[in-house]
C-alpha cells in the first residue's frame, strides 16, 4: 500500500466493511463526516485500522482537518512514504 490508488482503494474497503458504507458511492469529494456519517469515535477507529494497516504510528494533528477521501488518501500516503 504504497500509491495514492493503493491507498485509496484499501481505504474503501475498510470503510465498507467496519463502517457499512456503500464502497460504489465513495468518491475523492466524499465527505467523512456528513456523507458517510462517521463521527469522532468512528475516526479514532479508523486511525487505528490504518496503523494497523501501515505499521506506521499515526498522529492525532494530522488527522484533525481531514474532511474528505481526498485528504485522507493524501494523508496516508504522506505517512506511508515518510
Amino acid at each position: 500500500m504504497t500509491s495514492e490508488a493503493e491507498i485509496e482503494k484499501r481505504i474503501i474497503e475498510i470503510l465498507a466493511t467496519d463502517f457499512e458504507a456503500d464502497a460504489s458511492a465513495i468518491t475523492p469529494d466524499t465527505n467523512l463526516y456528513t456523507d458517510l456519517m462517521l463521527d469522532s469515535i468512528d475516526a479514532i477507529d479508523l486511525v487505528v485500522r490504518i496503523q494497523n494497516e501501515t505499521g506506521k504510528r499515526v498522529e492525532p494533528g494530522e488527522f484533525r482537518e481531514i474532511r474528505t477521501m481526498r485528504d485522507l488518501v493524501a494523508a496516508v500516503a504522506r505517512i506511508v512514504n515518510s
